[in-house]
Order: C-alpha cells, then structure tokens, then sequence
C-alpha cells in the first residue's frame, strides 16, 4: 500500500544533475536534507519555500548556481571547482568523520546526555506534504523552526499530472469512501479556481492602477479557506539533532499512514547526513517510548467514550478565561527586583503600597524610549499569565499557532462548527458557490468521521471553523498582537488579535497602554501596506537626497 503524497520529479539534464547532486541527499524523492552550503545560501533558498512555487532544488539550481556558473569571475570559477571537488571528495565521506560520529554514539546514544544534540542542526525539506502532516510537526513549537509554503500568495490551482494537489489516505478505499471524497476533493479545488478568477477579474475592475501581483495576492487570500487541509504544500525544517529525534518519536507510531511515511522517509535522509543523532532511535527503549507518544490519541477517545459530546463551543471570537488578578503588580515588581538588594516578595509588597500614578511614572520611566513593536518588553512581562479560548476559521488557528511561547491546545480539526464565508464574496454576490461546496465537505467529514476522526480531518477546509485554547505570558501576547494587528495581516486574525487586546486593556488597564497596536480595519491590506512601504521608501530618498547621498 502506497501511502506517500504525489510528488511531482524533477525535470533535470544530466548536467543539472551534476551541478545539484553534491549540494542534496536525493534528487529524486519529495524528501531531502541539505548538505553542505553556507548559511546565508541556505538561509535565504529555505526562505523561499513560502512564496516558491516548485520545488526548491530547483530553485536553488535556477537562482543560485547557474547564474554564477555561467560568468568567468573568481566566485564562479571557484564554484566550479568545488562542485568538481564534491564529486571527487563525496559529502558521505566527508561526514563521517569517526571522531565525530563515536563521540556521539557515546554520549548521546549510549549515556543519553541529550543537550550535545543541540549542538549541531540539520535542514530537512519536504516538497509534498499536506497541510494536516505539515501542523502535526509544526505542533511541537519549539526545537524545529518551519517556513512552509503560503496559502496566502501561492497559487494552488495548478495540477500534478492532471491531478489536483491533495492527499488521499488509501485507507479511504477500505471505507468505501475513495471515490465520494475525490469528488469532493476536485470540487473544492475547481471552485477554488473558479472563483479566483472571477474575484480578480472583479479586483482589476475596480482597482485598474493596482499591481497584478497584488490583486492576485488578495485574490488567493480571499479564497484559501475553500483549500482543504489535505492540500499539498512544501515545507523546509531546521532543527537541531535532538528535535529531530523526537519528531520521529512522536511519529513514527502515529496513527495517521501520512505522519508515519513522513517520519521514515526524513530519517532516511537524516541518517545520511547524521546517523549517530538517530542510533538510539531503534532501541527497545526508545520504540516502547515511541508507541507512548504516537497512540495517545486513541487512549484518550477510549477513556471518554461514556463523556457526553454535545459538539459545542464557545462564542465565535474570544473569551479570557483566566489571568493573573495580580499581573499588573507581579510585572512591576519583576521590573524593580533586579535593581534591589530584597527579597522578591519584600519588592511586591512595596508595589501594592504605590499609587497608581506611582506604578505610571516607574513605567514611562522604564518604557518611554520603546518606539516599535521589535523594541522587546522586558523578561518581568513575563510573569503574569493568560488563557484565551478562540473559536475562529482554520487559517487564524494557523497563523497564530505558529507563535512558539504560547501553549496552544486544539481540537481536532473538524466541521461540526460551521465555516466562515469571505466578506468580500458576500459584497459581490459569489458566496453560494462558496457555501455550497463547503456544505459537501461536511457531509464527507461526518461519514469518515464515524470511522477514523483523524483521517477525517484531511476533509475540513481552512474556512472550518475551530476551538482552541490559547495559554501565554504578558510578554508573548505583547509580541503576538502587535504583529498581527498590523495592516500587512489578514483581516480574519487581524481581528482576533484586536478581540484579545480589547479583553486584557479591561483587566490590566496600565501595562495596556504600552501596547503598539493598530485597531483600524483595513478593506485592502495588502494595499495599505503597499502604501506605507512607498511612503517610507519615499521618505529615505528624500533623506539621502538631502545627505547627498
């Protein structure tokens, strides 16, 4: 049984190959590690992975090298050798350095001491991964930092042998449910192209001085919530060794066929590169480890089956459900304790007895230079907490999942809360075919859900609707809401944020008024953006002209 998503081969000469190989554990596979390239390189080609198209050992050959290949400078000659050089001298060999290799095998797989696997990383790329895979690594939060490919400015229309891009779990076949959830699988995918193309038709009317790449931005933005998460994406891990190995762990047993292929197929390209990190990983020890990890699920819907399920939620939007009553003070005096020779309660203590105007003055003393968002609130933030629950659209719960010092627990994905329909289609009368496409996807969902909630979850679109409970510090809800309230974000998470800040300006009044956040509605934020970027690009040349510079 073939589990593995569709890929799409590369199309390469002989000589691309020649000139790529060196630099890739496989050029063949949908899976592949980074070898040997230099940081900047490595950095700025990973980065592409969330506008690029196709793959990016392509992009790396078009971008990268066969420009400098092709010039007679120092750096193109010296590339050239170094290709020849590789082939020569090949990167397998080059790695395994036995030095290296036993020390590892040593301390980390033999003695367990786990913090030198942090001393090394790796770059892991998957070129073909659905959206419910892709999350299920994502959710580990810290360890693995992820780029993958945007729903936001990505075409997804386009088509892999005649075939959309989505995955199908074979075990849909065994349900009987194979040829239903293509259907509605093609469905989703053709309304989707359908409708960009009539929604940026009616863009460029009303719009006709707007850049083409704008309006087609807007365009996919306003219709990715018709994409369904078993939508194939592309995505660029890196990780240290440690990380690694657990993101096997926890999925090699998981129960989801997808999740398991991915987990064997990164190893195998791990293990070409650095195989010591992953020496333990077969051990009896380990695999008792990995089936603890990877069967939770089905361990916790057998231990609440006599648990009434009245497929509720909260309020679409936000509730605090918690926070520290004491968070105001607990912050001020983080702030002073350092500077003081008490003891931290002796410092909270003399907190309580300040005025509020105290408290302000000591504040603007400490904040009053903090003139952007990237100036960082100070660690004492830190120390008073909140819990949100959101029920909002797929596509919020994605990009606020993504903030890594907030602890988000979620529902599994799924369609019994309804699904949010694009205002903007609503305004120009094309939301029916919207809502009758997503009325489909339920009807699928409940029929795969009554016999594997998991796989059911490749059904739900990012237009879903989901419950999940968000747990940070002060510090982390500073930096995540001044992002997404900008102007540059979508309107959707735009607006949770906004819900969030109204809810903690009630409960901690004086540290609220040090938030850069912007509470404006925006109808075309690309645009606006737009804006603000040429008003400041503006604004430097008039400065440079005025240097003479």
């Amino acid at each position: 049984m073939d589990v593995s998503p569709t890929f799409e081969p590369l199309n390469l000469s002989e000589t691309d190959e020649y000139v790529l190989s060196p630099f890739f554990t496989n050029l063949n596979n949908s899976v592949f590690a980074v070898t040997v390239l230099p940081p900047e390189v490595i950095g700025a080609l990973c980065s592409r992975a969330s506008r690029a198209k196709g793959d990016l050992r392509e992009i790396f050959l078009n971008e990268f090298i066969k420009p400098f290949l092709e010039t007679n400078d120092e750096y193109g000659k010296s590339l050239n050798e170094f290709i020849d050089f590789l082939h020569k001298y090949p990167i397998s060999l080059i790695f395994s350095n036995p030095k290296g290799r036993e020390f590892y095998i040593k301390w980390l797989a033999q003695y367990g001491d786990d913090s030198i696997a942090q001393m090394s990383g790796i770059h892991l790329i998957y070129s073909s991964l659905s959206l419910v895979a892709i999350k299920h690594f994502e959710h580990m939060r810290i360890g693995l930092a992820p780029i993958e490919k945007s729903t936001r400015y990505v075409d997804y229309s386009t088509k892999i042998n005649g075939q959309f891009r989505y995955y199908t779990d074979p075990v849909l076949k065994e349900y009987g449910l194979e040829k239903e959830y293509t259907k509605v699988m093609d469905n989703l995918f053709e309304t989707y192209s359908n409708l960009i193309s009539k929604y940026y038709n009616h863009l460029k009317k009303s719009f006709p001085n707007e850049a083409d790449s704008t309006l087609k931005a807007k365009s996919f933005d306003t219709l990715r919530g018709l994409l369904p998460l078993s939508t194939l994406s592309q995505v660029a891990f890196f990780g240290n060794g440690q990380s690694f190995e657990y993101a096997y762990n926890r999925s090699i047993q998981y129960p989801l066929n997808e999740v398991k292929w991915a987990a064997i197929s990164g190893l195998i390209e791990l293990n070409k590169i650095a195989p010591a990190f992953f020496h333990r990983s077969e051990s009896e020890i380990a695999k008792e480890y990995q089936y603890y990890l990877g069967d939770r699920s089905s361990r916790i819907r057998s231990a609440i089956k006599d648990i009434p399920n009245s497929n509720t939620a909260g309020k679409k939007g936000v509730s605090l459900l918690d926070y520290d009553q004491d968070g105001e003070n607990q912050v001020i005096a983080g702030l002073i304790y350092p500077e003081l020779h008490c003891s931290y309660e002796d410092a909270f203590n003399q907190v309580h007895t300040m005025t509020i105007a105290q408290k302000k003055s000591l504040l603007d003393s400490i904040l009053f230079d903090r003139k952007a968002r990237f100036y960082k609130i100070p660690r004492a933030f830190e120390l008073a907490e909140l819990t949100f629950e959101v029920t909002a659209n797929w596509s919020v719960w994605k990009d606020l999942q993504r903030h890594r010092m907030v602890t988000t627990i979620n529902q599994n994905f799924n369609t019994h809360l309804g699904y949010d329909v694009p205002k903007e289609l609503i305004d120009i009368n094309l939301d029916s075919e919207y809502r009758s496409v997503l009325d489909q996807t339920n009807e699928l969902f409940l029929q795969i859900e009554a016999k594997d909630p998991l796989v059911a979850q490749y059904c739900v679109t990012q237009a879903h609707l989901l419950s999940y409970v968000q747990q940070q510090n002060l510090r982390s809800f500073f930096w995540e809401v001044e992002l997404r309230t900008g102007p540059q974000g979508h309107p959707d998470y735009r607006r949770i944020s906004q819900e969030k800040v109204k809810l903690v300006q009630k409960v901690y009044p004086l540290l609220s008024e040090y938030l850069k956040v912007d509470m404006n509605d925006y109808d075309f934020a690309r645009r606006e953006i737009q804006q603000s970027i040429n008003q400041k690009e503006a604004s430097i040349k008039n400065y440079l002209q005025s240097k003479g510079i």
